[in-house]
């Protein structure tokens, strides 16, 4: 008993890093929970005494777990338009355990583009640019050489470059845009709706069930969809959506979606709408005190 209470308290000194490697390896809170947990067991099997580092040992078992996770379902990855979970608090009070799991920023935008790299990439692309695991280790976990797990690392580092933007720092500023957009698709007004959204912008919107995702891009396209209203009753309350300036959108007390801008040079550049049900049912949404 003095050896499990010993051990327990050791591994919650690391929980919140393994979740949080857990969290950007999976992108779904819940797995990276499973993830965690499946470390914990391992530990518990394992003689202690013999690991050295035991940080670096449970970041390793993490990350195969996590893998191991990935490519159980990398036979059906995601379709375009269906979103990774978000991390959903009020605006204004950050949960410490949802800080700690978005330390570092990462956006639901950029979720989306770790879902498009193979298993063995974001594997490299997480550990090594998000924890600065050497790539020795990472070639262990991998099966790859040192030299192939960085080469993997520079593939995703491309593709991440190139497809998820960077969004404005600034949070207050973000506030301000995602604002606008809402007072303008409230008024109907058209054109200032597409003022404050980025030409390129894109808008996805992961509705679930039969429907399945809508994917629409352009601007004038965006502002269209937005004008064709919400349900009657409707509340927008504002929310951090991983760290980011969004709304949660309740009806009868009840959430119906989950909205995350990705804001940058002033302008919506990013539009992502969980609408899903099932899905908004098991997201943490305590903090707005909705059913």
């Amino acid at each position: 008993m003095e050896r499990d209470d010993y051990l327990a308290g050791r591994f919650e000194e690391h929980r919140d890093h393994l979740k949080a490697v857990a969290y950007r390896m999976l992108g779904s809170v819940s797995e990276a929970e499973d993830a965690v947990q499946e470390t914990w067991l391992r530990l518990h099997r394992t003689d202690d005494e013999r690991i050295e580092n035991l940080g670096g040992w449970l970041t390793t078992v993490v990350a195969r777990v996590a893998l191991d996770m990935l490519r159980a379902r990398h036979d059906a990855p995601l379709e375009e338009g269906r979103l990774p979970e978000p991390v959903v608090e009020p605006a204004d009070a950050l949960d410490p355990e949802h800080e700690a799991l978005l330390a570092d920023s990462v956006g639901l935008a950029l979720l989306v583009v770790l879902e498009t790299l193979s298993p063995a990439e974001r594997l490299a692309f997480v550990l090594h640019d998000m924890f600065s695991v050497p790539f020795s280790e990472i070639a262990a976990i991998a099966g790859r050489t040192p030299a192939a797990s960085r080469q993997l690392a520079s593939r995703a580092r491309r593709r991440v470059r190139g497809s998820a933007p960077v969004p404005d720092p600034d949070l207050r500023r973000q506030r301000a845009v995602v604002d606008a957009y809402l007072a303008a698709a409230r008024d109907g007004r058209f054109d200032d709706l597409v003022a404050v959204l980025d030409p390129e912008v894109v808008l996805r919107v992961d509705r679930g069930g039969e429907e399945g995702p809508l994917v629409v891009h352009g601007a004038q396209h965006v502002a269209r969809q937005a004008l064709r209203g919400a349900p009657v009753g409707a509340v927008a309350h504002p929310a951090l959506i991983n760290g980011g300036a969004g709304w949660l959108v309740t009806s009868d007390g009840a959430p119906i979606a989950v909205a995350a801008f990705t804001v940058a040079d002033g302008r919506v550049v990013e539009l992502d709408i969980l609408a899903d049900r099932e899905r908004l049912a098991q997201l943490d949404l305590s903090g707005f005190g909705v059913r």
